[in-house]
This record gives C-alpha cells, structure tokens and sequence, in this order.
C-alpha cells in the first residue's frame, strides 16, 4: 500500500492465461499480422491522489499503443499520460479506461475482461476499490449498457490516438474529423482542452496543417458559438507565420471568416490585436500574412483603432522585404474599398505610388490588379493618379510588368472612363501589340476583341480599322507561334463589330492566311471560331473564301485539325445547304469513317447522324447509305465495325421500316464475320436498335441471328448474344 493512502484494498486471485487484450477490437494495432497480448497477473491496484495502473508484462510500445484508450484525463487531450516508470501508466480517479468490455469508470460500473469476469467499484468518499467475480446475468447487463452507452467512445479515441500519430495520414485523417471529436467533447471541453492542445502542438507536415487551418475556419458552433469565437484565433496565428505559403494562405482565409463572426467589443478586445502582433512580427512570414486581415478588421472597429491599422498597413507598404511589400501590393486595393476615399487619399495613395516605383519589379507587376480597384472607388479627377501609374507601369522596363498589364487590359480598361480609353489606353494597347517580347504580344492579342467590344459604339469602328487592324496584320505573320495562336482564338469575334464590308475588306485575308499556317493550333482555333462569322459575311463569301481553306484542313496531317473540321460540318451544312454539301463536303464525311484515329471515325458517326436528321431520311437513303454500307465489305474489319456504328446513330432517326429494309440486312450479314469482334458487336448493335421493332419482326428475323450467335465458339460473343436477348426479353 502506498505512503499517506488510507484506501482499503480487497484482490481476489485471478490468473487467466494470456488472453488476447483486444481480440477483434479495431482500437490496439497489430503488428506483424499478430494482436499483441497481455498478461494480467501482475496488474495490481493502488488508490491515492491518484490511481496508478502498473503491468509488469507490458512493454512500452504497448503501453503507448494503450494511451488513446484513457478518456477524460487531466491532459488536454483526455490521453494518459507516460510515467517516468518504463512501464507505470498514471490515470485520474474520474477517467473512463475502456478496452473492449474493460471499464473504469464511476461508481458501482461493472467491467468485463474476454471470459475473466471482474467487477471494480470504487467510492469517492471512502476512496474503496474491490475486486470481485461477476455473474452471468452481470456481464450481460455490462454489454447491453456499454452497447448503448460508452460505445460512442471508441471512433473518438481512435481519432485522438490519430491525431498524436506517426504517419501523416492518420494524423490528417484525424484533422478532417477534428467536429466529429468536437462532438464528443462538447464545447466547454473543446475550448478548454481540445483548442489548447491544437496549439501547442506543433505539426511539421505542410499537409496537416492545411487541412487544420481549413477545420478551424469552420469551428465556431463547435466551440458555443460566436461568442466564444475568439478562442480559434491563437492556433490560426500559429499558422499565419509559418514558412509554408499555402498554409498561410488557408489561415489567413479562416481568420478572415472568424472576424466576420466576432461581436465589435471582442472584434477590437482579441482579432485587432492578433492583426497588431503579426503586422509586427520579426519573421516576415507573419507580415505577410498581416496584410491580408486589415480589410476584415477595418470596417467595424472604432476610428482609433482604423488610424492604427491604416498606420501599420503602411508600414507593411515600407517594408525591408520585398515580399511582404509584394503582399501589401496585391492587398492594398481590397484595403481602399474598406478604408474609403478620403482615408486612402489621406494615408495610403502615397504608399501606392512609392509600391508601383518598387525597385522590385515582382512588386510593381502586383499594383496593377489593386490599381483597378482603386480606380473603381475613385470619381473624376481622383483617378489622375491612378492614370499615371498605369501608362507608367505599361512602359515598364521589366517585361513581367508589361506582360501584366496586357493581361489585365480588360479590367483596366473597365476601370477607367471612356475618354480616357479611347486615347490614352488605345495608345498604351497598341504599344503592347507591338512589344518588343512575344509573351506581352501574346497577352495583349488574346485580349484584342474584348478591348474592341469594350470601345464605345460612336468610335469603335474607327479606332480597330485606324489603330488596331494595322497591329493584327503584323501579328498575324508573327514569327512566335503562341502569339499567332493567341490571335487566332480572337480574331474572328472582330467580325461582328466592324460589319461585313470591313470583314471582307480587311478580316477575311488575314483569317485565310492563319488557316494556312504552319502550327496546327492556330489552324484548329480559326476552325473552332467559324459560327462567328457566317452570319456577317454570308453563304457566298463563305464557299468562295473559305471553303477551300476549310477543305484542305479536312485531309490535315493533325488529327485534331480534323476533329475540329468534323464538328463545324453540321454547321457548315445549315450555311451550305444540301446541294452544295453534297459536291464539296459529303466525300470527305465518309472518308473520314475510315480514318486511322478512332477518336476521328466516332466524331465522324455522330457527325453522319446530325447531318440525317438535317437533310432528312431520302437524303440519307439517296446519299448516305449506299456509301456507308459498303464498308461491311472491307477487308479491314475496323471499317466494318464503323458501319455498325453508323447503323446504331442512324437508325434512331430513321424508323423501322428504311432500318428493316436498308440496314438490317448488312446486319446480319456481318453476324457470320470471320473476327470475333465484329460479331458480338453484331449482337449489341441488334439490342440497340431491335426494340423500334414488333414482336413479330423481333421473333422472326431477330431471334434467328442471335440464336446463332448464343452458339458461338467465342466467350464475348455468346456474353453479348445473351445480353441482346435479355435486353430484347426473348428469355
């Protein structure tokens, strides 16, 4: 018995054999395929302040695997925790110890072990323990009781052994399950012991982290709601100043959704401060992540505390390092939106101009975007400013700047008055049309059409055929490929806003020399554009202009030059009409059934079913079929397969009578085909289209075939044989 402990002790001997210590149970591992077991002999009891369970037989690798099976302990996690004794696990009186059926827990509960039945009650007042043999009729009650009651505890544990884990995964498995332990613990526990131990616990996994970070921003019903939000932002601080940049970013993200949920008093009481202590950070990570929490505070506190964020934001604008200055630039415009006009014309343009004359150009390319939504807050001369920085930064002397511009060019466009981007930005578009670097051509073409449409109808014609038409003709015999296919994804939605006089005055030339050009990107992204322009220079420009171009690309080395040629057919069709398409384009429908590529013969079958059901089934019994069905005579049985394949999408558009009479025979002309796979592609084919029958046509000319196939030498024939017939229910 222990010095100072007035308990009484009564052990009954029990000595079971060394019993499986979890058999079945999903709580202790296995190692090496094998459950570990113990030998409970030597487990003996002592009662105290505290009460000590000592296992001689344990080893301290299992004892470590025993520690999420102590709920309720005094650690922050429930988790007993390891004695300096190799082998003494210390737990509090009040803790609940379950493994399997084995349970401490508060007065006059019974416990079972595997078949050594045991009870153990302990009185708080007199601090008793005994040790005793149970009933039959007991232990049944302790099962029914733990079914419905600490049953619940186990997925918990699991998921707090987890989060203390080794391996990563189980501890990021447990992170994403962090409300389900939440649950459990309730929210006072939640705030006083699972937040706590988030805290100090630090995870070195990029991942975890994360995955935290995100939880945390979604926590508040967890912890009692808004009022006890606060309690979240110590742990998402932590995660503000770490080197990663995505976790950064995730805290930064939920610590913006927490403001939101904070009353104004503890808004100003706990967030501003958290904002205070990162803006001030000696690691610049922290600093970094500061910027991003001023928009979130701003609005609601008091103008005291606004004048000290604007004063900290500036500083953050001032910064030694480059990359928190590059944080302030990519924030500063959402920061004006919360601060207003007055306040950032106040203390913050200053800041602006200095970031958009950084030394760095990777902080002058970040003011663009802010600068556009500074532009949007600011009326009249206000954005005189504003104007400066942009036709600055737009003769930058780092490409990366220019290249910004031009890839913005839309928003800055929208940002600023009509005046101003009928002179100025033309003048700035049409100098980056004409940069010196590929990668700014090749923004500023991709944004060609969009400038044009945002141009103001009075002055829009002028200024494409005087300013940005010369530019197009340069660009469209450019020797860099990517800004030739940047243009071609854009030009032909010029077509519309300068009419058809224009289009085939100035357009039409330039479109027929990128469909003739070398890189089959550029080629592809004319073809992919042509529903642009059928309306604007109509059907006779189109098969004189045209037409000729698009045929040549019918037969292109690139397949998905000719996948694209496929798609536009219908198209074509509608604009060519039946008579036309027949002399130009109908040949090339057909030859491309037989092409090398399937992903070309499948386009080609959908294709031929679209082209039927616009010209109409006489159209597809004069033209279509007679060349469709002579590929079952093929020698290549890819081209008879395809014939099936046009007999399938066909036959939904034209009924059973042509299918009976112009289709089924071919079908079952390729049911005796020498290659297995053209047979049971026989039998699905029949399931497809053997449904728009009768049953008496079904029963005499359909049943015979597959009948035939059922007895077929090959597997998969007799499989999809079988199949047709269920699908047909001819049993």
């Amino acid at each position: 018995m222990p010095p100072n402990c007035n308990c009484s002790h009564r052990f009954h001997d029990y000595k079971p054999a060394r019993e499986s210590f979890l058999r079945s149970s999903t709580l202790l591992r296995e190692e090496n395929d094998k459950m570990i077991d113990v030998d409970l002999s030597d487990y003996f009891f002592e009662c105290g302040a505290k009460c000590s369970v000592q296992a001689r037989s344990l080893t301290t690798r299992e004892k470590e695997m025993l520690f999420p099976l102590f709920m309720g302990c005094r650690s922050p996690m429930g988790v007993a925790k390891l004695g300096n004794a190799p082998r003494v696990l210390t737990v509090r009186h009040s803790c609940i110890w379950k493994v399997r059926s084995l349970l401490f827990s508060h007065p006059n509960r019974t416990a079972t072990l595997e078949n050594v039945f045991y009870s153990i009650s302990v009185t708080p007042q007199s601090s008793q323990m005994s040790v005793g043999t149970m009933s039959a009729m007991e232990v049944s009650e302790l099962h029914e009781d733990e079914q419905h009651g600490n049953d619940a505890l186990y997925p918990v544990a699991v998921l707090i052994d987890e989060l203390r884990n080794e391996d990563v995964q189980l501890r990021l498995n447990s992170i994403r399950k962090l409300s389900t332990i939440a649950l459990a613990l309730g929210p006072e526990r939640t705030r006083a012991e699972l937040i706590p131990f988030l805290t100090d616990t630090i995870y070195d996994e990029d991942e975890v982290l994360l995955a935290l970070g995100e939880q945390l921003g979604n926590f508040t019903h967890f912890v009692g709601g808004p009022k006890y939000v606060s309690c979240l932002l110590k742990p998402l601080e932590s995660m503000a100043a770490v080197e990663e940049t995505v976790v950064r970013d995730k805290a930064v993200e939920s610590l913006q959704i927490l403001a939101y949920k904070h009353s104004v008093q503890d808004l100003e009481e706990y967030f501003v401060p958290v904002v205070k202590r990162l803006a001030a950070g000696d690691w610049f990570t922290s600093r970094i992540s500061a910027s991003g929490l001023f928009s979130a505070a701003y609005p609601r506190v008091s103008p005291q505390i606004q004048a000290e964020l604007r004063t900290l934001f500036r500083n953050l604008c001032k910064d030694d390092t480059p990359m928190v200055r590059r944080a302030a630039a990519t924030r500063i415009g959402e920061f004006a939106v919360a601060v207003g006009v007055f306040d950032f014309k106040q203390d913050l343009m200053s800041a602006f101009v200095d970031l958009a004359s950084d030394d760095h150009d990777s902080v002058r390319l970040l003011v663009v975007e802010s600068c556009v939504s500074i532009a949007k807050l600011m009326l009249g001369d206000d954005c005189d400013t504003l104007k400066s920085v942009i036709l600055k930064l737009a003769e930058d002397k780092s490409w990366r700047v220019r290249y910004m511009v031009a890839d913005k060019f839309n928003m800055v466009q929208s940002a600023f008055d009509s005046e101003f981007g009928c002179t100025q930005l033309t003048a700035v578009f049409v100098g980056l049309l004409k940069d010196v670097e590929a990668e700014v051509r090749s923004a500023a073409a991709a944004k060609v059409r969009e400038f044009c449409e945002y141009l103001p109808q009075n002055r829009r014609e002028q200024i494409i055929l005087h300013d940005i038409l010369p530019c197009i003709k340069e660009l469209v015999n450019d020797s860099n490929q990517h800004v030739k296919t940047a243009l071609a994804s854009v030009i032909m939605g010029i077509a519309p806003l300068v009419g058809n006089e224009n289009t085939i005055a100035h357009l039409l030339p330039m479109y027929l020399t990128l469909l003739k050009d070398d890189t089959a990107e550029v080629r592809l992204n004319i073809i992919s554009s042509l529903d642009k322009i059928n309306e604007v220079i109509g059907v006779d420009q189109l098969t004189q202009s045209l037409l000729p171009a698009i045929v040549d690309l019918a037969e292109d080395v690139k397949w998905r030059v000719r996948l694209a040629i496929i798609e536009h057919m219908p198209l074509l069709a509608s604009q060519l009409g039946q008579r036309f398409f027949d002399e130009k384009l109908l040949d090339y429908c057909v030859k491309w059934l037989t092409d090398h590529v399937y992903a070309i013969r499948e386009a080609a079958t959908n294709n031929l079913q679209k082209l039927v059901e616009k010209f109409g089934i006489d159209w597809a019994v004069q033209s279509v079929f007679p060349k469709v069905l002579t590929l079952a005579s093929q020698s290549n049985y890819l081209q008879r397969l395809t014939c099936l394949f046009c007999i399938n999408v066909t036959a939904k558009v034209c009924g059973p009578t042509v299918t009976s009479q112009h289709l089924l025979p071919t079908v079952f002309k390729l049911a005796d085909d020498p290659v297995a796979n053209v047979r049971f592609n026989v039998a699905k084919t029949l399931a497809t289209i053997g449904n728009m029958f009768d049953q008496k046509a079904i029963q005499n000319e359909i049943k015979p075939v597959l009948t035939k196939l059922m007895d077929d030498s090959d597997l998969d024939v007799k499989y999809f044989a079988n199949q047709a017939r269920q699908a047909l229910r001819l049993g």
